[in-house]
Parts: C-alpha cells; structure tokens; sequence
C-alpha cells in the first residue's frame, strides 16, 4: 500500500493536482483498493488532524498579519528600518531584510511579508539603481525569516505533528532569525560595496526619532504577544487572538487607516488563507494515519540506524532530503507528513526535537525561495514584475548564505536551544 500511494502521490503532482488534494486522492486510492479499511476513514481522520486546540492559532495569526499589513504598519516599519541602517551604502537592500525581521514578528508568514514589504521596498530599490531582479531576490530572501521568527505558522504546526512545545519552538526560532537575518545583512553591505550599489540610499531617511515615533505601536505588538507567552500571561492559542485585537485597534484607532469597509476584504483573505492550511492539515493527517498503520515509520527507523552511524550523517543526509523536498512540495504538507516520521528517529540519535525541528523549517523554508514551486519567487515576480529566469543568477547567492546559516544551526544545537535552556 505504501508504494502505491508514493506513487500515486507523486504521479498526482506531477500533473499538477493540488497539494492537499493529491495527499487526499493518493490516500483515499489506497483506503480504497490496499486495504480493508472503510471509507469512513476519511472524514473521520481529516477531523482528528484538525481537532486540535493550537490550531486555532493559525487562522487568528492570519488574521492579525492581514490587518497589520492593511492598517499602515507596513510603510512604518519600513521607515524605522530606514532609519536605522538607511545610513550606509546599500541600506536600502539591508533595510529590506530588517523590515522583514520586524514584519515577521507580526504575520508569522513569509508570502504575507513579501507582499506587504515588497510593494514598498522594490520600486525604492529600483528608483536607487539597484536591478530590478535583485530588488526582488532581496526580497524573496528576506521575506524567508517569516516563517522562522515567531510567531511562526510552520512551528505551530511542527509543535501539532510532534507533541512539542510551541512555547519552546516559538523562543528557538528567535537565534536562527537573527541569524540569518544578520548574515544577509553582512552579505549586502559587503556586496553593495563591491559593487557600487545604494550610492543614493541616504536619500529620504527619516530622523530615528520620528520614525520611532510614528511606528512604536507596531514594534509594540510582538512584545505584547511573545511577551505574554513566555511570561506565562496566555498560551500562544490566546496570543493569536490578543493579535488580532491589537492590530484592529493599532490600524483603526490609532493609525485611522483600517478602514470599516476594508474588513470584508481582509475577512475573506483570511478564510481563503486558513481552508487551504486547514485542508493541507486534515489531507496530511489521513496520510500520516495510514502511513503509520502500516509500520513504515519503523522500518525507516530500523533502516536508518542500519546505514546511519552517527547523529552528524543523520542530519547530513536529513538536510539533503528536505532540501529537495522543499523544492517541490510545500512547507506545511511536508511538516505534516515528514515530521511525524522524522522526529522520533532524530531522538534516538540524541537530538533534541525542539533543534530538530528548527532544522526542519530552515530547510523547507529554503524552499519558498528556490524553483520550481518556491512560493516567495512567485510573490516577488507578481510585485516586481518580472519572470523567475531574471531572478535566478542573482538569487543564488541568497541561497549560499542561508545554506551556511543551515550548516551552522544544524551542527551548533546552541544556537536555537540557547534561549530554551535559559529560560527552561
């Protein structure tokens, strides 16, 4: 049964049917044809996968990102970023990556970042001189760390499939975002400098005082969020829902720029947003249900110690099969279906499964910016205008840095265990 749902799975992708219903038709194919199992598996399993009280996250976070980037926040940011590092040569492109750490901090998604960043960042980058193929790979790679600072919808999910603390994850994922955060800013200050970029960049910076002053409500927001988790106020569950009332009140009140009319807009990005998470979250968890019957995950596990005899090779070769998965499926499809099998293989080696799966969302985050199916080259091309080929010779670098990054954060646990084990 498990060969003919890895092959129907695949052979479902590559005519391009949609992720969760390729996981749903390769399922209910082997349910059906493999098996004695009735189909009233299904419905009932896809609603296990989805009854589970964390979940709720996903749609508030959704939610309040959509509001933020409605609500003003986004051109705020960007000003504070600009202030910030607008003063050297290339600070246009490293005020790129700074805005996308602070917006991460609010949507919790990559794609959301790109598109609310994006529509300010790159006509500023091509007005200053940069290519306009390199204003959108800035951005595409910037636009990653949203998936790994929290709040982080991939983490959530890690946390579901895994039993993990989404507390724990939420704080590691804190040292791997700085860090590929900080190494894309070395890496343009360094390269705009070689190559004569940014000359103009000092050019429409506001005074860090003013800006400060126009966007502290919305630097406000993750502390009051990541604050009241780990201050132990409410779970990351309530903190999505504080989110959303914090943007409301931020972008209508204070900001006066959410309008009452733009909440039916909002509103129905949002729901289109959480059904095609949720029905990726239910799919995967019918698949991941029949892959476990079948004793798969065992036997992976046995195989895995037969030919693996340390913790680095696992790892090595664990990296290298995300990397190419995430070049073609999904992030949360494959968190959902990988994460269940991995991890418990990854304990028997000694590492610790918060690491784990840090190690896992860098990987297929990766893949948001790498063809075929990266979805932040998608969202870049669509707000810079211009096809993936003109993006590829200059996206390559990009990717080198956050490899690096990966190496480091896979083979120093201390980087994203070092905050757990303080405040643990």
């Amino acid at each position: 049964m498990n060969l003919v749902i890895g092959l129907s799975l695949v052979i479902l992708f590559a005519v391009g049917v949609p992720i969760a219903m390729s996981i749903l038709m390769a399922s209910i194919i082997g349910i059906e044809f493999f098996s004695r199992l009735p189909l009233l598996m299904v419905p009932q399993q896809m609603f296990v996968g989805i009854d589970h009280f964390p979940l709720m996250a996903i749609p508030f976070f959704i939610l309040a990102g959509n509001l933020m980037a409605a609500g003003g926040i986004s051109s705020r940011l960007v000003d504070l970023a600009k202030s910030i590092v607008g003063g050297v040569q290339g600070g246009l492109a490293m005020s790129c990556v700074l805005t996308c750490m602070m917006f991460a901090a609010v949507s919790g998604s990559s794609v959301a970042t790109t598109f609310a960043i994006g529509a300010i960042l790159i006509p500023a980058m091509v007005r200053h001189g940069y290519p306009r193929p390199l204003a959108a790979s800035i951005q595409a790679s910037s636009a990653e760390l949203g998936v790994l600072i929290p709040p982080s919808i991939p983490l959530i999910l890690y946390g579901v499939s895994t039993d993990t603390s989404i507390g724990q994850l939420f704080i590691a994922g804190i040292g791997p975002g700085v860090l590929i955060g900080g190494a894309l800013l070395l890496f343009l200050y360094v390269f705009c400098k070689l190559r004569g970029y940014g000359l103009q960049d000092r050019e429409d910076r506001s005074v860090f005082t003013v800006a400060f002053k126009r966007a502290w409500a919305a630097i406000l927001m993750p502390v009051v969020v990541i604050g009241g988790i780990y201050g132990g106020i409410f779970t990351p569950t309530e903190a999505s829902a504080v989110a959303v009332f914090y943007a409301l009140a931020v972008g209508g009140l204070l900001y006066r720029e959410l309008r009452l009319q733009d909440l039916w807009v909002i509103l129905r990005q949002s729901v289109i947003s959480t059904a095609a998470v949720m029905l990726i979250i239910a799919a995967a968890a019918l698949f991941s249900f029949l892959i476990s019957r079948s004793g798969l995950p065992a036997e992976i596990a046995d195989w895995v110690n037969r030919v693996f005899e340390s913790p680095w090779a696992f790892l090595l070769a664990v990296n290298g099969l995300l990397l190419v998965v995430g070049m073609f499926i999904e992030t949360s499809a494959a968190i959902l279906v990988l994460a269940p099998i991995l991890t418990p293989i990854a304990i028997q080696f000694g590492i610790q499964p918060v690491h784990f799966g840090l190690i896992m969302v860098v990987n297929l985050a990766l893949g948001m910016i790498t063809p075929p199916l990266g979805v932040n080259l998608f969202a870049a091309c669509a707000v810079a205008k211009i096809s993936i080929d003109q993006m590829l010779p200059w996206l390559v670098r990009f990717v080198l840095v956050v490899l690096v990054c990966l190496m480091a954060i896979t083979y120093m646990p201390w980087i994203s265990m070092g905050l757990v084990d303080l405040l643990y």
